[in-house]
């Protein structure tokens, strides 16, 4: 039987599928449908030191090949993570990744601290989300801005650390390089693609904050060709995201350069996706002879 176990900063998931935060809340809904046991990992929705509200409604529109969301990371605080949610996922035999979003450097390192004897796996840092009007837009933008962070997390953090890298940028390059100056452990991209839909029946945006992150199929295409080229820029493991609905997209990530995947948007369509992506993955190798997965990671140069 192919070996399906991948290793991030001394981590190992059982299979490389995770799923993309704020897509999986903390997996509570998801479990009513499958064992969270047949993932590699849950990703949380993004928390940070206290609860946030989030930006005003209507948040979500529907695109052509993906959506639009502009929840501004809405979310009950670490207080209820710590209480609620780490209890729950630690039923499952998987890794916990709980993701930190944070407005000033000082929140993200009060979370770090907060989760430091906590039962979690690996932090994902968002310094990257693109509806969140103070905060994170400017640290994921800024190389000098994400390396100063990263630096700070890092000293804050017991676990290791995964860095979210925004896409909206010039050259993602640049920033996974300042990541990796900072002392990040891992790099997770790409996060949502800055995107506006207008309702011309009513002439008014479709989204509150007129803005929204898009998400799903339509931005595969640029998340594989960014991974490709992180995976070429930086020694780090990478998480690969962006559109992932089927095995066949996960193994385009893989094949560029990333170590694992995380299947965000298409859970909405098919809270089963998750889990059918690592099944998919199981047989692809079993078909192709594959004997270990790890064979594959950056196979395609």
């Amino acid at each position: 039987m192919s070996s399906t176990r991948v290793t991030l900063a001394g981590v190992e998931l059982k299979n490389p599928v995770m799923t993309a935060s704020g897509t999986f809340g903390s997996g509570t809904e998801y479990s009513e449908f499958y064992d969270l046991s047949a993932l590699g990992a849950v990703v949380t929705k993004g928390v940070a030191n206290v609860p946030w509200p989030g930006n005003p409604t209507p948040r979500i529109a529907e695109t052509r090949g993906g959506m639009l969301n502009a929840i501004g990371l809405q979310n009950p605080g670490v207080d209820v993570l710590i209480e609620r949610d780490l209890p729950f996922l630690k039923q499952y035999d998987t890794r916990v990744i709980v993701n930190v979003c944070g407005r000033t450097v000082e929140d993200y390192c009060e979370v770090a601290e907060r989760l430091s004897e906590e039962p979690v796996d690996l932090l994902e840092i968002n310094v990257s989300c693109p509806n969140v009007k103070e905060g994170g837009i400017a640290f994921g933008q800024n190389p000098k801005a994400l390396e100063a962070i990263t630096r700070e997390v890092k000293k804050h953090a017991r676990q290791p650390i995964i860095l979210k890298l925004s896409p909206n940028v010039t050259d993602i390059t640049e920033m996974a390089k300042a990541a990796e100056a900072g002392g990040a452990d891992v790099l997770s991209l790409i996060n949502t693609i800055t995107g506006m839909k207008i309702d011309i029946h009513r002439r008014i945006f479709a989204i509150a904050n007129k803005t929204g992150g898009m998400s799903g199929p339509a931005v595969k295409p640029v998340a594989v060709r960014m991974v490709y080229q992180t995976a070429q820029a930086v020694k780090l493991p990478i998480v690969g995201m962006g559109g992932i609905c089927t095995f066949e997209d996960a193994m385009e990530f893989i094949l560029a350069g990333a170590t694992a995947v995380a299947v965000g948007t298409a859970n909405f369509a098919n809270p089963y996706a998750a889990k059918e992506v690592a099944e998919g993955i199981e047989r692809y190798l079993e078909e192709a002879h594959v004997e270990d997965i790890r064979e594959l990671i950056g196979a395609v140069r």
